[in-house]
């Protein structure tokens, strides 16, 4: 009978949504194309196709919460999982070329290794990790370089989106947080 309670009172708590503790990164997502998610909602079949997703990014947003990027958080020349928590995951609907590289359609890992002038994005074929413990350099599967530019916004959140600027086949994903962004060019297959 004790175990009984015993059992009964466990699953009640396990539950209890306000025993859950909240995360202060709040996971988000970006499509390209950025309104994929709501194609549902378009007013014509051929509006539906063209907004059915070719990519799909998740990540986590830190906040700078009065902190610095690069005094801290950051290191140069340190593995970054561009987010918090779990690792960033890119899912490409299709083919894929990045830099050189050809990636098939399929689930991967998104990892930033900045340094002063540009930082090297990696897909990596490792995923369902936490943290950069799972950066595993020698699944990279794509590392480039990239510019970093320094703006006048100063993004409390690591934002990420994608847009393509001339509506064609190639994708920018751009990364902002602080002071700085990158934009990783993504050519659809």
């Amino acid at each position: 009978m004790l175990v009984a309670f015993s059992m009964a009172t466990l699953f009640t708590n396990a539950q209890d949504l306000t025993k859950v503790k909240t995360d202060k990164s709040p996971m988000d997502a970006a499509f390209y194309p950025a309104d994929a998610a709501k194609r549902q909602f378009a007013k014509s079949e051929e509006q539906r196709k063209n907004l059915e997703p070719q990519i799909r990014l998740l990540y986590s947003r830190p906040a700078l919460n009065g902190r610095t990027l690069f005094e801290g958080l950051l290191k140069y020349g340190k593995a970054w999982r561009a987010g918090a928590n779990e690792s960033t995951e890119l899912l490409f609907m299709r083919d894929v070329l990045i830099g050189e590289t050809k990636l098939e359609a399929g689930r991967y890992s998104l990892i930033v290794t900045p340094e002063k002038g540009s930082w090297k994005i990696h897909i990596n074929s490792e995923n369902d990790g936490w943290g950069n413990y799972s950066h595993k350099p020698e699944l990279d599967l794509v590392t480039i370089d990239v510019p970093v530019k320094m703006t006048e916004n100063n993004l409390e959140l690591l934002t990420m989106l994608m847009y393509s600027p001339d509506e064609g086949s190639t994708v920018h994903l751009k990364i902002g947080w602080g002071n700085y962004e990158v934009e990783v060019p993504i050519s659809l297959k």
